[in-house]
């Protein structure tokens, strides 16, 4: 499956559990770890752990491989590696301490438009 099409699934399950601020970004021309990063935030850590786990079950249901998970235990900030893309689902304090749009600044965002409810 093309990494879009990854995208595109956890775009869609994060909306399903009301993720929100959703930021993509493309990776391609300013690293070589990930085609892709999404980046969202909810306002616990109870809602992370819920969007987290949703990305997760669409992952599997669509024979996507989770290849990683981590901060699931604090649930502040949970970083799900499916290859290509990388999904940080943070507490909004969380996000803005960390910035990562900031520190990724050259990567152009990818229009969600498409994929989310306005």
């Amino acid at each position: 499956m093309e990494s879009k099409q990854i995208l595109e699934i956890a775009v869609k399950a994060a909306e399903n559990k009301r993720a929100e601020d959703m930021t993509a970004l493309d990776m391609n021309k300013v690293s070589l770890m990930a085609d892709y990063f999404l980046i969202m935030e909810a306002n616990s850590s109870r809602q992370v752990q819920a969007i987290a786990d949703e990305i997760i079950d669409q992952m599997g249901a669509n024979d996507v491989t989770v290849k990683d998970v981590e901060g699931r235990n604090n649930a502040d900030w949970i970083l799900i590696d499916l290859g290509d893309v990388v999904v940080h689902v943070f507490q909004k304090e969380q996000r803005s301490h960390y910035n990562l749009e900031k520190l990724w600044s050259d990567a152009p965002e990818v229009d969600l438009g498409q994929w989310v409810e306005a």
